[in-house]
């Protein structure tokens, strides 16, 4: 009697298995850990996808004048990684006039990589989401030419939709492309309670990795519009989307995820 009553207290208590689609933070002192030791989870980092380059041999078949834009749009530091290997490939000089409008601050300061970082060329949304980055883009829509970096398979419709709406003379800039990473292993081995996804090609990845997934009370949080959008397009139920009032980051969606769902 008195075991069973122990075996009850014990798996209401049991530890969260949370996959967060991302590589394990470098720092110790990320607010993931912190979350980790607050809510007793189990969080287990995994990227579900891998980035390939796309050859400037292969990238002139696109018929992008990179010289012939003013402005370029980066929504992550990957995109910013394969636009200066791409120009470097091609052995083009980019204009140092050119201004970038990124997604976050943390993307823009990844620029210091490859340019001299002023902030009169380089602008970021307020809060990280699209809609902000978007706004400060509308300051300039009518002075300037845009150059898109994105993926091959994820470019993001938010943003290609917006600058359409807005009579933007842009043009798409693939760059690069995402695949799927051969992670069955990992699904075969673990139950997940929570997952977390950033992108569209991470759902994908998980669909490619377990086909025949059923979510049977698993809880899905994504990150973006797209994200839920791919999510939903699966068949899929998400139960908390980022960003939001509440949940302006990922660790703000766990957070409040795991205070409603403790046990």
């Amino acid at each position: 009697m008195n075991k069973k009553g122990t075996n009850k207290a014990s798996n209401g208590n049991a530890k969260k298995n949370i996959l967060v689609t991302q590589p394990r933070p470098e720092s110790e002192k990320s607010p993931y850990f912190a979350l980790e030791a607050k809510y007793n989870a189990n969080l287990i980092f995994q990227q579900l996808i891998s980035l390939e380059g796309i050859a400037a041999k292969e990238f002139r078949k696109q018929k992008v004048d990179i010289s012939s834009h003013s402005a370029v749009i980066f929504t992550s530091k990957n995109a910013i990684e394969h636009f200066f290997r791409t120009c470097e490939e091609m052995k083009l000089v980019v204009n140092q006039d050119t201004k970038y409008f990124c997604v976050t601050e943390a993307v823009a300061l990844f620029l210091q990589k490859f340019i001299l970082y002023r902030k009169r060329k380089v602008f970021y949304g307020a809060d990280g989401t699209n809609k902000s980055m978007l706004e400060v883009i509308n300051k300039h829509k009518e002075s300037e030419k845009f150059l898109y970096v994105c993926s091959e398979n994820q470019q993001d419709s938010e943003i290609t939709n917006w600058l359409k709406q807005h009579k933007c003379e842009f043009q798409l800039a693939f760059m690069y492309r995402t695949v799927s990473k051969d992670v069955k292993q990992m699904f075969a081995e673990n139950h997940f309670d929570v997952m977390c996804f950033f992108t569209p090609s991470g759902v994908k990845s998980m669909l490619d990795n377990k086909p025949a997934f059923e979510q049977n009370g698993t809880s899905i949080v994504a990150f973006g519009n797209s994200t839920v959008k791919a999510v939903e397009e699966a068949g899929l139920k998400v139960s908390v989307k980022v960003p939001s009032t509440q949940a302006p980051s990922m660790v703000a969606a766990l957070d409040l995820y795991l205070s409603t769902n403790a046990n």
